[in-house]
């Protein structure tokens, strides 16, 4: 089988070992356009090339995939009969034809010969129209692809198979998102076809407010970063000139270590932020929580360790492994069974096999409470449990008799042990019952800030201070607040 490339459009854009195949392969058994509705076959029917064409294919499938999937079927079929055909196509074979690809991939696997015959691509064509050399990086999107995939800004971007006013608008929809409404946008009518060709130039907005048929495209140059919004490059190119050796002092000067802390703190910050509904606050403090992470990702690949698509490639990979229900064939009955499968293949994993305790693993400088609860479940997964919630009932009464046993007899060290024994009594209690003790204390202490300042505020406004008040007047105001507030 040979694929033939038609050019661009016209007579000057077809290549003459393509003519010469054309020629050589005339005939309505022998030769099969992908359409009709492209300048080239003007010329073949003025030289008398015969031919047949899929066109009626586009008029019975409900998807332009299945077009594609259906030609490469056929063609593929003849060919397996022994048959010696041709396959032409507009521009160049290799250049955005779904249907070769599909051709390809199926040829190669059964090992069927196929020959391309180039000819120069629409990309050729419209860069020529354009007067612009060939930029480095230059995107190439079908504007009929599903879903449409949104190019990158900081990169030139040549949207074809933009054939009406409705795909249009699809397209610009779709670009805005990521780019100004005022970008600039150059439509390229039947690039390479001589009289017929033309360059509009216009605003990114105004994109559908214009004509197209089937030999349009459209070109965006790289807009510039203080024109649009930024994206994950730009932020990665940021963090990595705030690490150079001309970028900042400060930044130059972390490490792992000076800026654990930092993690830590604007990870708490993020949670007020959600604990407050403040969706403003929240996004800016996520920005700051991420700029940790790639702050720690920069420093690892000056180090030659890893750097941020290494972490973003870990946990993507783990994302799609620990969910089979969503990237696989598993069935699960609910919330719970996926818990259950997360931990199954969590433990089936590497390094995994390493630990020697349940308890391995288990950081170290977790807060107390969540430490505990995560202890609590670990043991809880080896049937190290209470049966009954009445026997953590009975254990909490145990563990408080115990604390005041220790408080009687004025034992300091022992008192210290029973409040712990106590505390970690209740995170099981917590657990038993569904609740985050950690989440729990902290809303608990935020409620009681919230009404103290309350008491404070009634006192001041009476020109006194707290401790100018009795406990009498403490509780009553205490008592107000817990009626006046949340």
């Amino acid at each position: 089988m040979k694929v033939i490339g038609l050019g661009p459009g016209g007579r000057a854009g077809l290549s003459l070992g393509a003519f010469e195949a054309l020629r050589e392969y005339s005939g309505e058994s022998t030769l099969f356009l992908r359409t009709v509705h492209h300048p080239t076959v003007d010329v073949l029917r003025e030289e008398g090339i015969r031919f047949s064409s899929f066109d009626s294919v586009y008029d019975s499938a409900s998807s332009i995939q299945e077009v594609y999937r259906t030609i490469a079927d056929i063609l593929l079929e003849r060919a397996r009969g022994g048959y010696e055909i041709a396959y032409a196509v507009p521009g160049h074979p290799l250049v955005a034809e779904k249907s070769v690809e599909l051709i390809l991939q199926d040829a190669a696997a059964e090992k069927i010969p196929v020959e391309i015959v180039p000819s120069p691509s629409f990309v050729d064509a419209c860069l020529e129209a354009l007067k612009l050399p060939l930029d480095v990086g230059l995107q190439l999107v079908d504007a009929q692809s599903e879903p449409f995939l949104v190019p990158k800004p900081h990169l030139p971007v040549l949207i074809f198979q933009v054939d009406d006013r409705d795909v249009a608008s699809r397209v610009k929809l779709a670009l805005l998102d990521v780019y100004p409404e005022d970008a600039d946008a150059f439509v390229v009518k039947a690039a390479g076809v001589p009289r017929l060709e033309s360059v509009i130039s216009l605003p990114l907005y105004k994109l559908d407010r214009i004509e197209y048929d089937h030999l349009c495209s459209v070109y965006i140059p790289v807009v510039p970063r203080e024109r649009r919004r930024a994206d994950w490059e730009d932020f990665v190119e940021v963090v990595r000139r705030l690490r150079a050796p001309d970028g900042c002092p400060w930044d130059r000067e972390q490490t792992h270590k000076t800026l654990r802390r930092y993690l830590l703190e604007e990870t708490y910050e993020a949670i007020e932020a959600i604990d407050h509904d403040d969706m403003e606050r929240l996004c800016e403090e996520l920005g700051d929580v991420l700029l940790q992470v790639a702050l720690h990702s920069q420093m690892a690949s000056e180090a030659g360790v890893f750097d941020i698509r290494d972490v973003i490639e870990h946990i993507t990979e783990k994302l799609i492994r620990r969910h089979p229900h969503v990237f696989g064939d598993v069935s699960v009955a609910g919330a719970e069974e996926v818990l259950e499968n997360w931990e199954r293949i969590k433990a089936s994993e590497s390094g995994s096999s390493a630990r020697k305790s349940v308890l391995d693993g288990v950081p170290k400088d977790l807060p107390a409470l969540m430490k505990a609860l995560e202890v609590s479940k670990r043991v809880v997964r080896v049937g190290f449990e209470w049966e009954r919630l009445e026997d953590l009932w009975a254990k909490l009464h145990e563990e408080l008799g115990e604390l005041k046993q220790a408080v009687d007899a004025g034992e300091t060290e022992r008192i210290h042990s029973e409040i712990g024994d106590l505390m970690f009594t209740i995170v099981n209690v917590a657990r038993w019952l569904k609740v985050d003790p950690e989440e729990a204390l902290r809303v608990m202490v935020d409620r009681f800030v919230v009404r103290f300042r309350y008491v404070e505020e009634q006192l001041l406004k009476q020109g006194r201070n707290v401790e100018d008040a009795s406990l009498s007047e403490l509780d009553a105001l205490w008592d107000e607040a817990k009626k006046t507030l949340p």
